[in-house]
């Protein structure tokens, strides 16, 4: 099932990116441990930073790791995305939900995933380059897919594109199929 607000999926929060702008440009504060750890409500400590450039309507996800979970904070540097996140709690009100949001290089925003969801998204522009922190490190036994396109979800993309996709993204599992947490 669909949810307008991607606020309203019980953890996932907008976080503010302060930015000051002068006559020489802008200065941009994209992370503040203590100003996350207040917004989110506990202590977050990183493990790993990545980026991703992609291409014009590449899609990467929908990904998760399970049993060792990585929440993230994202944003875009460059271009933009559709950003979708499906929430794998059971104990969770908002389990089996889903949620997306576009995010551009110019949103004042990041965007908190916290452990427990499979998220992914789609580059709109050519060069869209995003960056996130993950609270742990990636392992690949513990890695899965949702399928972006499961029928029970029925995640709905940007219509009338052709997605990019990888062949472990082409392959993902149907929700049904997936392992969920607590």
């Amino acid at each position: 099932m669909r949810v307008d607000n991607i606020e309203s999926l019980t953890g996932c929060l907008k976080i503010p990116i302060n930015t000051f702008h002068d006559n020489r440009g802008y200065f941009q504060e994209t992370w503040n441990q203590n100003s996350l750890n207040k917004k989110v409500g506990e202590t977050i400590q990183f493990a790993q930073d990545n980026s991703s450039l992609s291409r014009r309507f590449v899609l990467r996800g929908l990904h998760y790791q399970y049993p060792k979970p990585q929440a993230k904070l994202l944003r875009v540097v460059n271009g933009s995305i559709i950003d979708v996140v499906v929430d794998l709690r059971r104990s969770s009100s908002t389990f089996g939900c889903w949620s997306s949001i576009e995010i551009e290089a110019s949103s004042d925003f990041q965007l908190w995933v916290p452990t427990g969801f499979a998220h992914g998204f789609m580059a709109m522009a050519d060069n869209t380059l995003i960056v996130y922190k993950t609270t742990d490190f990636w392992m690949m036994d513990c890695e899965y897919t949702l399928a972006w396109n499961d029928p029970t979800l029925a995640i709905e993309w940007p219509s009338g594109i052709e997605p990019i996709i990888s062949e472990k993204d082409r392959f993902g599992l149907e929700f049904s199929m997936l392992p969920y947490f607590d």
